[in-house]
């Protein structure tokens, strides 16, 4: 008898330590990342301590078949909230397992502190002695990107736009605030892609959070990587890095119980009436509905109450009209795709070319960007921005119409290696002028004082003398006569050209559009990106590589070598100083347009020296508290990089000079 009871100890010894082995690779890892640096601390051996275990014990022990648990343990003022969140593709086991080491790790790497989160691949964990429950939170952002570089960067880049778009409105609205899904790339490459919420969030608040760390995504980087927060996180890949989901369960058949003989014509008689009334007042309703909507729109396009710009009178066109202009929306007439969708070329009856800026039905840009973008665009004339002829709105289409410009937009030139050479110093010196001067109009010489907020090579359009103009105002924001800046919780731009205090803390103005302005100056002086690989194959940001030219004196070696020094070396020179100057850290000491624009013209001003730019550092480089320093991580995500972005409303932190790369 005993030596079965001994027999049974090894037995089950042995089972245990078997089970140590079986615990997936991934929960073994150190946390992709941790939160808990500015939280205050709690003493050893009091009441909130004790709260805690409990919630860690409960949290880990409860968490529900979907994978989700949040409750609340103890009374004020040692009152714990928690919460805890798996991935929507891991089975319960794998969950569980993960929680685990979560809560394990959470106290031994946030030790004593009142506020904390950790997050695994799989799982999320995080307490706080505040109710965080239903809220929002992205102060602390992790962004994971792997080396390798997309072949088609620009399709690449549209294609992961429109699925993450579309996984965020799927994940917003689905109870498990879990979406995958993939889309074409490269037959036979596809773009896999994974978007989740935390559960507690509402419909609306899942897809704001997810639209706010779209914007991380870095742009022409890598074909694969993770954006994450404590409130929502995103991942994508080219191969299928998640589980396929379970399809849901087919409804059962029941067999109705077939009536008396006696009823059975009188039953069908009734629902043959009910079907037949119900369908009429369908089609009657429909009709009334497309016969109002369509008077409502046909003369004006109602914006606002604002006196000034509340009814809009501009010209609507028919469906009918554009179809026909464009042969249907041919492939043929497809001018090229955005990130709201493609944009054809159309010839209307009188012969005057027209480009139809056609808004996907799945695009994020919805009625109020469009609304927007009329508004704007309408009220403004002048040379250098493109002019707006009317819009559609008709069968669910939304849809733009604008002037036709032949030589479509600066990128297609700027950033291709054979047309770059069309581009000779006159034509980029009076584009660089042509851009300054609408911006100036934008910003004070207008009636309407506006931010354009998304300022790039792709916005600027070059007409048939390569002129250019400013272009897509979806995100442009009106300000009243005496306003100097606003702020945004949606911050939404293009990676690259957004300035850090708008980038960092959603705040935006004219300087703003300065500041994007000195980036596309640097770019066409240049011919590169202003993040991506020079030309020499070294990973640095345009920005940071001007200013070490300019601080060592060397700035004719950041000039386009297609130029084949054909240039005036005074106006290169001074370009890239009032380019360096546009993209100052310090918003205040940024120069207006007005005094840009005299810059260009005129030699007598004297330009001040510009102080070092934020450099954007996409590695594990020199910048303070800004990247993890984690030893274990970075071994364990050897082949990525990790960026933390942390906004200095947080702990007063400001970026300091660090040394370029």
């Amino acid at each position: 008898m005993k030596f079965l009871e001994s027999k049974s100890i090894y037995f089950l010894l042995f089972t245990c330590l078997l089970s140590l082995f079986q615990i997936p690779i991934k929960a073994q890892q150190p946390p992709i990342f941790q939160d808990c640096s500015n939280s205050a601390n709690y003493t050893n051996g009091s009441q909130f301590e004790t709260n805690l275990n409990l919630l860690l014990s409960s949290l880990t022990s409860n968490v529900s078949l979907d994978g989700f648990y949040n409750i609340s343990t103890g009374e004020d003022p040692d009152l714990v909230y928690g919460l805890v969140q798996c991935r929507g593709d891991i089975s319960i086991t794998d969950c569980r397992t993960c929680l685990n080491t979560s809560s394990t790790a959470i106290i031994n790497r946030c030790p004593n502190k009142r506020d904390a989160a950790v997050r695994f691949d799989y799982c999320l964990l995080r307490y706080s002695d505040r109710r965080f429950f239903s809220e929002v939170e992205n102060n602390l952002m992790v962004l994971l990107t792997n080396t390798q570089n997309a072949s088609d960067p620009d399709l690449f880049n549209f294609q992961l736009g429109s699925l993450l778009n579309q996984l965020s409105s799927t994940a917003g609205s689905a109870p498990s605030k879990f979406a995958t899904g993939n889309i074409s790339y490269a037959n036979p490459t596809r773009i896999y892609g994974l978007v989740q919420c935390t559960r507690d969030l509402s419909d609306g608040n899942c897809s704001s959070c997810v639209e706010s760390i779209i914007q991380f995504v870095p742009k022409f980087l890598s074909v694969g990587g993770q954006v994450l927060s404590v409130s929502c996180n995103l991942g994508y890949e080219t191969h299928e890095f998640f589980q396929a989901l379970p399809p849901p369960p087919p409804p059962v058949a029941t067999s109705p119980q077939p009536p008396p003989d006696g009823k059975k014509k009188t039953s069908r008689t009734v629902i043959i009436i009910v079907i037949s009334v119900g369908i009429t007042l369908a089609l009657i309703t429909t009709i009334c509905i497309c016969l109002l909507r369509r008077k409502a729109i046909k003369t004006k396009f109602d914006i606002g109450d604002d006196d000034e710009i509340g009814n809009l009178e501009t010209t609507l066109f028919d469906l009918s009209t554009l179809r026909a202009a464009t042969g249907n929306f041919c492939v043929a007439n497809k001018l090229g795709e955005g990130g709201f969708g493609p944009v054809y070329k159309g010839k209307l009856t009188d012969g005057q070319e027209i480009a139809v800026k056609r808004l996907s039905r799945c695009s994020a840009q919805g009625i109020a960007e469009l609304r927007n973008e009329v508004v704007v665009v309408a009220k403004l004339h002048h040379r250098n921005l493109v002019r707006l002829l009317g819009f559609c709105l008709e069968e669910e289409e939304k849809m733009l119409v604008y002037e036709y410009l032949p030589n479509t937009s600066l990128d297609k030139f700027l950033f291709d290696a054979k047309k770059r050479v069309q581009l000779d110093w006159e034509r980029r010196y009076k584009i660089i002028g042509g851009i300054a001067r609408g911006l100036l109009y934008l910003h004070e010489d207008s009636r309407l004082k506006i931010v354009h907020r998304d300022l790039k090579a792709s916005n600027i359009l070059l007409d048939a003398n390569m002129n250019p103009k400013i272009s897509d105002f979806g995100l442009a924001r009106l300000f009243g006569s005496d306003q100097t800046q606003a702020n945004t919780l949606r911050i939404a731009g293009t990676y690259g050209y957004m300035a850090p205090e708008y980038a960092m803390h959603g705040q935006f103005s004219t300087k703003s559009d300065v500041y994007s302005f000195g980036v596309l100056v640097l770019e066409i002086l240049s011919g590169q990106r202003n993040s991506g690989l020079n030309e020499s194959g070294r990973d640095t940001d345009l920005t940071s590589n001007a200013w070490k030219h300019w601080a060592e004196g060397t700035e004719l070696e950041l000039i386009d070598k297609t130029l084949d020094e054909k240039y005036h070396r005074s106006e290169v020179l001074r370009c890239i100083h009032m380019g360096l100057l546009c993209v100052q850290e310090d918003a205040g000491a940024r120069p207006s347009m007005s005094s840009i624009v005299l810059m260009l013209d005129s030699y007598s001003v004297t330009l001040q020296a510009p102080s070092p730019p934020i450099f954007f550092v996409r590695g594990m480089k020199t910048m303070p508290d800004l990247f993890t320093t984690d030893s274990d991580l970075q071994a364990s995500y050897s082949d990525r990089s990790t960026i933390k972005l942390i906004p200095s409303s947080i702990n007063g932190m400001s970026i300091t000079e660090f040394e370029p790369r």
